[in-house]
């Protein structure tokens, strides 16, 4: 049977467009194709919305904002965790669907992102109430006090790699502090996301999330540019993220912005082995093509263990199986569209002109037909701090590895770079991983550790990897309510 037949699409979603609780269709009838990378067949075809539905869209999540807001934060979070476990009784079909657009695979990453989405729904949902205020002493016959306050209509863009949990971020941090939401999701992976808000459509009050599909240039500018949309929340590559804060800034809006990163992975003598590789593979993001903006994607390796380590790290590479995003033998699927392929394509070819050492991998073949958007992870050598390869985010699976002498070397060319937003640090002894942390210009630091973010955590990113945190209580206060002080004489 074709895996792709056992797929279970959105039922009503497919015309991109929620407002008011209903799925409508685009005003103009504008519709876009969905591919599956995989086979490069036609997953679903679904609505285009312009200007003119991102309007409709703001209205209806004016109109709720007025009750939503007034809401008793526990009823909010309460809504929030029937929405988590309303997907977790529907989380096989929806990572199956993850799978197909994305090209992300099953076993080793759409059924993970399924999870962390239901987890991230229920920590905002048993968060919801911790939306504490602060009494000022400000001298007797006067009492002071913060409360926090909701924006109003939150616009939230999100990108293909990650589009589910990333959703859900938004999703939650926006409701649990009371807005209402508008949620964009990529065109070129918005089905399971669909899915997801057809749930949210059964559970939460009309108007309250809305959903507006399209292309980035006409419903996501549309929405940055609203004069009622009191905040943007993106997340995608730093060329777009410019865009967006300047038109929020035009206006006196509110941003947050998780943008594109290059994150370094160093490597000391007392981590060589075979775990610390596996580790340096995973941070790599390789299960997922490197299409990560935390990839560690700079790898700087201790020159005394250089030759020992790095057979580790390409054994470990090697083991990766290729195939098919719905096959449950497949650690690594397909890319996510041509476009991708072909500029990963042009920077591994770039840096075998100039001379770079392939460990493993090396320039791919040229697109012919339906090709699968399958490439080989690669590992670059013979390359220092300096080069293109080494410097701009290819977002796929290229690792870039450097050998390092001291700790001072190894930092500065770690900060050597216009992003700031991970990087991992492997030690066994905790005053180099505690001072690494303090020395390493980024926003999220990871201590022989290689996995995702979970609930609770700060992240975002420093210098061009972006503004704001997301994925705990702190960053939702931050980012998503402003304080409002009140005096009183008594």
């Amino acid at each position: 049977m074709n895996a792709q037949a056992t797929l279970v699409l959105p039922s009503k979603g497919t015309t991109g467009l929620l407002i008011d609780g209903h799925w409508i269709d685009p005003k103009d009838g504008g519709t876009l194709e969905v591919q599956n990378p995989s086979n490069r067949s036609t997953v679903a075809v679904i609505g285009r919305s312009t200007a003119a539905d991102v309007d409709r869209a703001v209205s209806s999540a004016q109109e709720a904002f007025r009750t939503w807001r007034q809401r008793p934060a526990r009823e909010r979070g309460a809504f929030l965790t029937r929405l988590g476990d309303a997907i977790a009784e529907n989380a096989e079909d929806i990572a199956r669907l993850l799978a197909a657009e994305t090209g992300n695979a099953i076993r080793t990453q759409s059924r993970g992102e399924v999870a962390s989405t239901v987890e991230v729904l229920r920590y905002y949902g048993g968060t919801a109430s911790e939306q504490k205020g602060e009494t000022l002493p400000l001298g007797q016959g006067l009492f002071s006090y913060s409360t926090r306050d909701p924006l109003g209509v939150v616009a939230a863009i999100i990108p293909w790699n990650s589009p589910l949990v990333l959703g859900a971020v938004k999703i939650g941090m926006a409701l649990a502090t009371g807005n209402t939401l508008i949620l964009k999701p990529a065109e070129d992976a918005p089905l399971a996301v669909i899915r997801v808000c057809e749930l949210a459509a059964e559970i939460l009050p009309p108007g309250v999330l809305n959903v507006v599909t399209g292309r980035g240039s006409d419903a996501g500018a549309a929405l940055s540019k609203h004069p009622d949309v009191a905040k943007v929340s993106f997340t995608g590559s730093s060329e777009v993220g410019r865009g967006v804060l300047h038109a929020v800034a035009d206006r006196i809006g509110h941003a947050t912005l998780e943008l594109g990163g290059k994150s370094p992975a160093v490597v000391f003598p007392d981590s060589n082995n075979e775990e610390t590789a596996k580790n340096v593979v995973a941070a790599m993001r390789f299960a997922r093509q490197g299409q990560s903006c935390t990839a560690g994607s700079r790898l700087f390796v201790h020159a005394d263990i250089w030759d020992d380590f790095m057979p580790k790290v390409i054994a470990a590479v090697e083991d990766l199986v290729i195939g098919d995003a719905l096959d449950e033998a497949t650690d690594m699927g397909a890319v996510i569209n041509t476009t991708r392929y072909e500029e990963i394509s042009d920077f591994v070819q770039q840096a075998a002109d100039q001379g770079a050492q392939f460990l493993t991998g090396g320039p791919s073949t040229k697109l012919e037909g339906d090709t699968p958007l399958r490439l080989t992870p690669t590992v670059i050598a013979g390359v220092d701090n300096n080069w293109r390869i080494a410097r701009e985010e290819v977002f796929g699976p290229v690792l870039v590895a450097i050998p390092w002498q001291t700790e001072e070397e190894v930092v500065t060319w770690a900060n050597d770079t216009h992003y700031g937003l991970a990087a991992y640090v492997f030690t066994q002894d905790l005053n180099t991983a505690l001072r690494m942390a303090e020395n390493i210009d980024a926003g999220w630091v990871q201590i022989n550790r290689a996995g995702g973010q979970l609930p609770g955590m700060s992240y975002g990113g420093r210098k061009q990897s972006g503004i704001g945190a997301e994925y705990s209580i702190e960053g939702a206060l931050e980012s998503y309510t402003q304080r409002k002080s009140v005096t009183i004489a008594l």
